[in-house]
């Protein structure tokens, strides 16, 4: 048996080639040594040791046991090689990349005909706070394409049938042959008669005017459940539009918007809330009502309470949401509450002689600031 040179003197490149500089040597050869355009005798040997190397090589962990143990090390792991399979898998995907067309030599690729599945189709759906939170089941008018009911999808009016079209002969491909220096070309584009059906419609249908398809509106029912967030998916199968040539409907996928709440704000699934108490309850202590998705509860503020101080609620946030669907309980966040002590802006005299007095007591006399009025502060501003 001869003696396998190295991959990377078959491609010619360094033991430190990138995999693009991988990649643009394998093309450069394969060009150069597939069959279809070198006559020679060794091409297509040369073309199956270029494929093996680059296989071989374009593979991370292929080319690391390459590296370490030679031709040894990957005799049994290059598998599923076989002729022209390796790499790009045949010179017309090489040529095609360059002149968008189908290599004569290679095999031509022809419009994949038959049954295809229809399109998937979005509706955004607007839900409150609360009921992303708890789960709602909600009503939904879609407007959507559908098979039309008079032709049976065919676009033809009933009573007539679709034919073959005589320019592509029903393969809805058109297809030019075109000379070069490495060979026959054939350049294959959509058929402009048929648009790429292989059909022509003589007696369009008169409802869907041969489009094969009507706009229909239907109400459909959507559970969302527990614990949805904005751009949440939920997937509604074969809502979607209708298929091709009797492929199965795409679905469709409701898209979940979700209301701001004038009072929660949420983060994940924990909801947080901002509350203000006044210095008295911050230094002294105070029950408060807070509320919560759940309704009020009760908070213990400890006296000495500073603005910023957070308090949570275990349990009080929103569920998290079960992605099996089968409505298991799987917990809930968390509520938390940020305390912003509010210092009062104005005083009545009462209230302001008892400020002095808990100044002193605190071992610090303050000299009160009277709030200026409007000409003291007119005055300020004119520098008089």
């Amino acid at each position: 048996m001869a003696t396998k040179r190295d991959y990377y003197e078959v491609l010619g490149v360094s033991r430190s080639a990138s995999k693009e500089e991988l990649k643009k040597a394998y093309r450069r050869l394969a060009r150069q040594y597939h069959p279809d355009v070198n006559k020679s005798t060794d091409a297509d040997e040369r073309f199956k040791e270029i494929n093996e190397a680059y296989e071989t090589l374009a593979d991370d962990n292929m080319r690391a046991r390459y590296d370490r143990f030679g031709h040894a090390g990957v005799e049994n792991g290059a598998g599923g090689f076989s002729g022209f399979e390796g790499g790009f898998g045949s010179v017309a995907d090489i040529f095609e990349e360059f002149f968008g067309g189908a290599f004569s030599g290679g095999g031509t690729r022809r419009r994949r005909r038959g049954p295809r599945r229809g399109a998937d189709l979005r509706y955004d759906l607007k839900i409150s706070f609360e009921e992303a939170v708890f789960g709602v089941e909600k009503d939904i008018e879609v407007t959507r394409p559908a098979v039309c009911p008079a032709c049976n999808g065919s676009g033809a009016e009933p009573g007539t049938n679709p034919k073959s079209c005589p320019t592509c002969n029903g393969s809805g491909e058109v297809r030019r042959v075109q000379q070069s220096i490495l060979g026959s070309f054939v350049n294959v584009t959509t058929c402009p008669t048929c648009q790429g059906t292989g059909e022509v419609i003589e007696t369009p249908c008169q409802t869907c005017h041969g489009r094969k398809q009507v706009q229909e509106t239907r109400t459909l029912k959507v559970k969302i459940p527990a614990g949805v967030d904005n751009d949440t998916q939920i997937r509604l199968t074969n809502e979607g539009a209708p298929g091709i040539d009797g492929g199965p409907p795409g679905n469709l996928f409701v898209v979940i918007r979700v209301q701001e709440h004038k009072i929660y704000d949420r983060r994940g699934d924990d909801i947080w809330i901002d509350l203000e108490i006044n210095v008295a309850q911050a230094a002294l202590g105070d029950e408060v009502k807070v509320p919560t998705i759940d309704g009020e509860e009760t908070l213990s503020i400890p006296p000495g309470t500073e603005s910023g101080k957070v308090f949570r609620l275990k349990g009080k946030g929103v569920p998290h949401l079960d992605r099996s669907g089968r409505g298991a309980d799987v917990g809930r966040g968390d509520q938390h509450v940020l305390i912003h002590v509010a210092v009062p802006k104005k005083l009545s005299d009462e209230q302001r002689d008892l400020f002095e007095k808990l100044a002193k007591t605190l071992g610090k006399e303050v000299i009160p600031q009277r709030e200026k009025g409007i000409f003291s502060q007119l005055k300020d501003a004119l520098g008089l």
